[in-house]
């Protein structure tokens, strides 16, 4: 029977027969690189530094200056989904701390429980604590602010007054209306609007280049038309189309999004200005039957039709108007086939509203 000292010394000269490169931080380290195929674009070309940002350059200029001169201030970052407000600050917390940032950033966005108690708890006990041997403050991002209930905004603005020496404090939501006005006043406020399509078309085409994307210039004028300035719905769009189609075109654009095309939008529009209204109604619901299209899709884009074709003012405005109860009455729950014909009534008066002209 072997003691134990033999048992230990044949037990660890098991381990060491084995190559390095099969212990778990070798296969961590050698397959970095092959997990980042299987990763969303969305994240996979998310900006590391506040250099890669392509928009905003007037707030990116402006924080840079905060940390440059260590005087960073409680953030409040809003605007629209998709501009860049997330990025910004991973950004600022990389150049804030280096490769250590993770542990010196606590992140809450709306998938955790961001109750009263997590903000008296969590977020206190994170706050009122410092890191050995680190100097400087932490950094607490608070993603989606604007579903956080009003009582923890409440319990929230205490703390961030209590513990400004130790942590800074940035808040990031679409809707600023929803964040009390005390928490407000105590953030130095940047509005990150919609990015400009050139902005977004610069991004793509680095994208567009690794990936090896066959992009058609009518699929990259769609596929920007519907970005909307919404960076991460282009990168979503893109990556859907890449994986389903050989060729991105305007049609595989709009296919893998289930928005209506522009060439039925345009048949859709001129029939109900020119065929009567019982001819009218059952082509447009046969048409929204075959292609799937749901009556709201078809609203908005017949008001960005509306925009760009020529018509008299009062028969805009008349159509507009009406575009706009429609929409609501949808909204409310009304049936879809009397608000298609509610839609197609209206434009049978705006028709003829253009005739008196």
């Amino acid at each position: 029977i072997m003691d134990e000292d033999q048992v230990m010394i044949d037990a660890t000269d098991g381990f060491e027969s084995f190559p390095s490169s099969s212990r778990s931080g070798g296969r961590f380290i050698e397959s970095s690189h092959t997990t980042d195929d299987t990763l969303p674009w969305v994240e996979k070309y998310r900006p590391v530094t506040l250099d890669d940002l392509v928009s905003h350059k007037d707030i990116t200029s402006t924080i840079e200056k905060f940390i440059d001169e260590n005087r960073l201030p409680h953030l409040l970052l809003y605007g629209p989904p998709g501009t860049g407000k997330t990025s910004t600050i991973l950004a600022c917390a990389r150049k804030l701390y280096g490769p250590m940032w993770k542990s010196m950033t606590m992140e809450l966005n709306a998938s955790d429980d961001r109750g009263i108690d997590v903000v008296r708890e969590q977020i206190k006990n994170f706050a009122s604590t410092r890191k050995i041997f680190s100097s400087g403050f932490k950094l607490i991002i608070l993603d989606e602010a604007d579903m956080m209930t009003q009582t923890a905004q409440n319990a929230l603005r205490r703390v961030v007054e209590k513990y400004t020496r130790n942590v800074r404090f940035c808040i990031i939501c679409n809707y600023v209306s929803k964040i009390i006005p005390a928490l407000q006043s105590r953030c130095t406020r940047f509005r990150f609007g919609p990015l400009e399509l050139d902005q977004v078309d610069l991004r793509l085409n680095h994208i567009i280049q690794n990936e090896s994307v066959n992009l058609t210039p009518e699929g990259r004028k769609a596929l920007l038309q519907l970005s909307k300035g919404d960076m991460r719905r282009a990168l979503n769009i893109l990556q859907a189309c890449h994986a389903g189609y050989d060729v991105v075109d305007e049609d595989a654009v709009y296919n893998c999004t289930g928005n209506p095309h522009p060439a039925d939008i345009e048949t859709i529009v001129n029939t109900m200005l020119t065929e009567d209204f019982t001819t009218a109604y059952s082509n447009i619901s046969y048409l929204k039957t075959i292609k799937g299209m749901a009556l709201q899709d078809i609203l908005t884009e017949v008001y960005n039709y509306l925009e760009v074709v020529d018509m008299p003012a009062n028969s805009r405005v008349y159509l507009l108007d009406k575009l706009a109860d429609v929409e609501y009455k949808l909204s409310t729950g009304a049936s879809e086939k009397l608000q298609l014909s509610s839609l197609i009534g209206s434009f049978r008066i705006g028709a003829e509203l253009m005739q008196k002209q």
